[in-house]
């Protein structure tokens, strides 16, 4: 009785496995026996485990979207003598969206997306106002690090303001304002003068220009006429300065209608092109860029980068399979989400694809 006993308990512990060779990638991290190979570290990261393999498939996504032609497809039997042409065909690519929350414009990730931008790399991008002002403030005075554990009654007696662990100078936000109020004294006159309507995107293009800085994303931007869409520009330092000049002189009018316009026509008109999004953190730049692409009937690729979670029902939180629920993204698309600060993710995630590509 006891060895029947005996024998049902070791075969519930030992219960027999199913096989997972030739299924699944074994796990094995990087030998430094073989001496210090960046490149082959980060390559590593797939069979590592953990978000080390998140960020090595974010790795491989990425590159598909970089990879992808129209040729890769089949042709639709109703296709254009355009979209049948091979030379056509191999010249369209993957039209990709870059989201980005404002704290990562005032981290040194601004240098990651003015290359990125600069090399037109990216199509379209979508982020919150301080990801515009924080752009155009470090080309008129340096942000600097501090330390998180700074008290905020000391800063402010300081007249420093404190973003994580980095330190903005009062003063910078005064040379923004000496910088853009006349701007805007230009902009209202062009509205009246030669009826031009403003859209956030427009104003944005304008301020790119008006920089006229090459270490500026929005200079860039400009530049290669990548639009940046941003549908709560209020919300920040910008926002400080529009109601300032609306007192000392009233009537700039920004339309944010015509902008959702302009924002969902990328992501409808992208096609016969496939689209890719990425987007690092979450909140509105993440839904902006995933709702315009619900228009088309979804993504086919999505990389997210964020440290948010999912069990409070948060947008930012959400992964890419949530999106495929309402649409934002296609059941058949190449997804993944990278729980990761984005300040170490990305810099890693562009050397390995964006930067890789563009070397060879």
């Amino acid at each position: 009785m006891e060895d029947n006993t005996m024998a049902s308990v070791h075969s519930t512990v030992f219960k027999e496995s199913e096989t997972l060779e030739g299924k699944c990638i074994k796990i094995q991290g990087y030998d430094f026996n073989q001496g210090v190979n960046y490149s082959q570290l980060v390559k590593s990261f797939i069979s590592t485990g953990f978000q080390a393999s998140n960020l090595g498939e974010a790795i491989e996504v990425v590159n598909q979207m970089l990879d992808w032609r129209l040729s890769d497809e089949v042709p639709a039997e109703d296709c254009s003598m355009e979209e049948s042409d091979s030379d056509y065909r191999n010249s369209v690519r993957c039209k990709i969206f870059l989201g980005f929350t404002s704290n990562l414009i005032s981290s040194g990730i601004r240098d990651t997306v003015r290359y990125l931008v600069q090399n037109h790399m990216v199509h379209v991008i979508a982020t919150t106002a301080g990801g515009i002002e924080e752009d155009l403030i470090k080309c008129l005075a340096p942000t600097f690090r501090g330390e998180f554990s700074l008290p905020g009654a000391q800063l402010r007696s300081k007249g420093l303001n404190r973003i994580g662990n980095l330190l903005v100078p009062n003063d910078n936000y005064c040379k923004f304002e000496d910088w853009i109020i006349p701007i805007f004294d230009k902009m209202l006159k062009e509205q009246n003068s030669e009826k031009i309507t403003w859209t956030p995107s427009k104003v944005i293009a304008r301020l790119g220009k008006e920089i006229d800085d090459e270490s500026s994303y929005l200079y860039w931007a400009y530049k290669n006429n990548i639009p940046v869409f941003c549908p709560g520009l209020t919300d920040g330092s910008l926002g400080d300065m529009l109601y300032f000049h609306s007192f000392r002189n009233p009537g700039l009018i920004i339309d944010i209608v015509q902008d959702i316009r302009a924002m969902n026509g990328e992501a409808v008109h992208a096609a016969p092109r496939k689209t890719g999004v990425i987007v690092l953190g979450g909140g509105l730049p993440k839904h902006h860029i995933c709702n315009a692409n619900m228009m088309r009937n979804g993504a086919d690729y999505a990389v997210f980068v964020n440290t948010a979670q999912e069990f409070d029902g948060s947008d930012s939180g959400a992964r890419p399979d949530e999106a495929v629920s309402w649409g934002k993204i296609r059941g058949s698309a190449k997804t993944v989400k990278v729980h990761c600060d984005a300040t170490i993710a990305f810099p890693l995630l562009v050397a390995e694809t964006f930067a890789a590509k563009r070397k060879n």
